[in-house]
């Protein structure tokens, strides 16, 4: 049966997107063509509503979507309870979007018209305090009311739906089934075990709380804390029936992030992009990595433990008789570079720890100077720079370094085969607390300390609390996010308007120039054509002045110096005398006319003379 009284705003009928089978979960699908498809997508309220079948989580890509007709929800529609068997109160949550394959998931609907972001962060009936439906292991059989869980086969882990980041806190799980009880119907051959403690979002859910160094627990077959795998000595065991109190203390207020510094994991920015599953919309962001400083913690451990259990060194390897040591003809062997130190594991001081009760019996702090729950510090190198540079404006899942709100420890709870167990987040306990729990625990560490008075004030926060605290801090991001991305667009409208602007005086300052090149051609043309006019009209003038004087107007400023002079070149015109004798200024005469007269005649008087013979 669905999750009663989901809230929805009337709209339209939603556009179902039609997607890659459900076997498909890589990254592709992120890239996958979106195709518009109008199909009925029924209210979670209404009767027999039930997923479009056939769909899996496909990014929703707003330019492809006309967002106006999809459901505007302000309550997830997932998840559907199915009975686990016929008549039992535990369900099978489906369909939903479990946290898994490094990735995570959380609600989302429809942001108010106008927004610059799509989507926002929304609820999960019922909105209180309870186990978290996306984030735990299937395997985790679930009541309604998100309070009671049951485990199946092998440990299983299931987170609560609210962290702590700061601040004292308290709860209480009742074990129905654990201790290595067995149910009545149970085919099981071990007993049922239950594990409490808390997590960060690294701890894996398919193993027992305590299992690396992302989460501490209270085992309840030998009462020991368990941390790293490593088992240690702490309170009495516990059964079917106790009631155990969980209490977690971490300095207040938390780590601010320096300002100065860009890298430092205390910024608060996420990493999620929108999908929608089955007619839900989620956002899906990859889940924190567990950080190789972490594993070589853990690797370290179990080398020691081989190292402490290993009586006899296993004996060196024997070189083969027939093998001779001939030396090696093949190429060098690249040098490995050496590789990068490891980084610290910051912790949040002495004053963070973790302590659990017994059907209100106090037994001492089980866990001091807790882990960091913020990333370790990486500062991204220039290839991967230029790799997101590259692929700037492509969506796709990037690694966050930084908080993205959600970081804290979790309330969590590991079951083995079918133990049950009882959320109880106050603010009403079957064993109330005193009101300075850390006072008892000092107590308890040889301490003394001075009775408490009943009314006195209460230094810690029952768990319920937690919940709408955490929505409003979720909110309040959107918020911060809606505002930056609202500023970002008036930003980048003032920029297209200034380039604009820049644009439009560039295209008429090119205008102008064109305007004045035009002008200076014009004006020049226009001189051109007065000085042609000028030249005409002086040459005209010249032409006129010699025909008045009666001269043919030299053709030639410069004499024509050919052999053969054309008749008529020289003025006056010639006479008989004149015509053999030339005289051209500046030109030396080849022979004179004067001489070649008297010559002639000596020669004619000597003819004279002379007699006939």
């Amino acid at each position: 049966m669905e999750a009663p009284n989901s809230p929805r705003e009337l709209s339209p009928p939603a556009i179902v997107v039609s997607t890659t089978p459900a076997s498909t979960t890589s990254k592709k699908r992120k890239y996958a063509a979106i195709s518009q498809t109008n199909a009925s997508s029924p209210a979670p309220s209404d009767p027999g509503a039930t997923p479009t079948p056939g769909t899996e989580n496909v990014v929703l890509q707003t330019r492809y979507l006309d967002l106006s007709s999809r459901p505007r929800l302000t309550i997830s529609r997932h998840p559907v309870f199915v009975p686990s068997s016929p008549g039992s109160e535990y369900y099978i949550t489906e369909p939903l979007c479990n946290n898994r394959l490094n990735f995570r998931y959380t609600p989302a609907g429809l942001s108010p018209p106008g927004s610059a972001f799509p989507f926002q962060t929304i609820e999960t009936a019922p909105a209180t305090f309870r186990v978290s439906w996306e984030d735990r292991s299937t395997f985790i059989k679930v009541t309604q009311d998100g309070l009671g869980l049951k485990g199946e086969k092998g440990f299983r882990s299931a987170r609560c739906n609210a962290p702590v980041r700061e601040g004292k806190w308290y709860m209480e799980v009742k074990v129905e089934l654990g201790g290595g009880a067995k149910a009545l119907d149970s085919q099981c051959h071990e007993g049922s075990h239950v594990r409490l403690g808390w997590g960060r979002r690294e701890a894996p859910l398919n193993g027992p709380a305590g299992l690396d160094g992302y989460s501490y627990a209270y085992r309840d077959k030998t009462g020991e804390r368990v941390h790293l795998s490593r088992p240690k000595p702490y309170g009495r065991p516990f059964k079917s029936g106790d009631v155990i109190g969980m209490y977690i203390s971490l300095p207040t207020p938390r780590r601010q992030p320096d300002p100065k510094d860009p890298h430092d994991p205390a910024h608060i920015r996420r990493e999620r992009i929108a999908i929608e599953f089955k007619g839900q919309e989620y956002f899906e962001a990859l889940e924190y990595p567990q950080s190789k400083e972490m594993i070589a913690l853990m690797d370290a451990h179990d080398r020691a433990k081989a190292t402490s259990t290993a009586s006899v060194p296993p004996p060196a390897p024997k070189k083969s008789a027939t093998v001779k040591n001939l030396p090696s003809t093949a190429r060098k062997k690249e040098v490995v570079p050496a590789p990068a130190p490891l980084r610290p594991l910051p912790t949040l001081g002495m004053d963070s720890h973790i302590a659990f009760f017994v059907n209100g019996e106090c037994q001492g702090i089980a866990f001091r100077d807790l882990f960091d729950y913020l990333p370790l510090r990486s500062t991204p190198s220039k290839t991967q720079e230029k790799k997101r540079a590259n692929k700037e404006g492509l969506r796709e899942h990037k690694e966050n370094p930084f908080d993205d709100g959600t970081l804290g420890y979790y309330p969590f709870i590991s079951l083995f085969n079918e133990a049950r167990i009882r959320i109880n987040p106050g603010p009403d306990f079957d064993f109330p607390p005193p009101p300075d729990i850390d006072a008892v625990l000092s107590s308890a560490d040889g301490q003394d300390v001075k009775p408490q008075p009943e009314d006195a004030p209460r230094t810690w926060r029952p768990m319920c609390e937690r919940y709408p605290e955490f929505i409003a801090e979720q909110k309040e991001l959107d918020a911060t996010e809606e505002a930056e991305a609202q500023n970002a667009l008036k930003h980048n409208e003032i920029e297209a308007q200034s380039q604009a602007d820049k644009a439009e005086a560039h295209r008429a300052k090119r205008r102008a120039q064109a305007a004045a090149r035009r002008e200076r051609k014009a004006k020049q043309a226009r001189e051109d054509a007065e000085a042609q006019k000028r030249r005409k009209l002086d040459e005209n003038t010249a032409l006129q002045a010699t025909a008045a004087e009666g001269a043919t107007p030299m053709t030639s400023p410069m004499p024509d110096f050919s052999p053969h002079p054309p008749y008529g070149a020289y003025s006056p015109a010639p006479t008989v005398a004149s015509s053999v004798d030339v005289h051209i200024p500046g030109v030396t005469p080849r022979y004179d006319s004067s001489a070649y007269n008297s010559e002639y005649e000596g020669d004619l008087a000597a003819e004279a003379s002379t007699p006939y013979a």
